[in-house]
């Protein structure tokens, strides 16, 4: 496909937008089954441009770069060190892919402060990436930690 840039005789090749987003879709799904599922830090340089910030609803300060990236899965995989997530929907539309997962686990370590209760959860949760050159640059995450509160006995359930 080629593009011409307006007011120029310069041509340029450019790959099509559906084979981008979906390059982008399976760098999800990489990262939830092999940075997230499998505890794969290595990949993350890679994956995470190291001028990354993440809002995270579940966070008190943004994420910044690869080693914030890394410091987040490091938490929440130590917490729940047998942490498995399946993705259950990928949308990708331009430079941002949304992503609905779920979480399960067993909270065997420490978590914002709560000592391990040895209970399971599973939770649900979205996010949205936005990517440049293959690599994810700004992301926006919320899960559903109410949820996840209930079920390891911290928040009593209504009813």
């Amino acid at each position: 496909m080629q593009a011409s840039v307006v007011g120029t005789n310069v041509t340029e090749e450019r790959e099509p937008m559906a084979a981008t987003e979906e390059t982008n879709k399976q760098l999800v799904r990489r990262s939830n089954d092999e940075i997230w599922g499998d505890g794969n830090l290595d990949i993350i340089e890679g994956y995470v441009a190291d001028d990354y910030v993440e809002h995270n609803a579940a966070s008190p300060q943004t994420i910044h770069g690869p080693e914030g990236y890394k410091e987040n899965v490091q938490i929440v995989r130590s917490a729940f060190p047998d942490l498995e997530v399946t993705t259950e929907d990928v949308i990708a539309e331009d430079d941002k892919v949304v992503t609905r997962y779920t979480l399960r686990g067993t909270h065997e370590g420490e978590l914002m402060g709560i000592e391990p209760t040895g209970k399971t959860i599973e939770v649900q949760g979205i996010s949205i990436g936005r990517f440049e050159d293959e690599t994810v640059v700004e992301g926006w995450s919320v899960i559903d930690m109410m949820s996840m509160m209930q079920q390891l006995g911290i928040v009593e359930t209504p009813g």
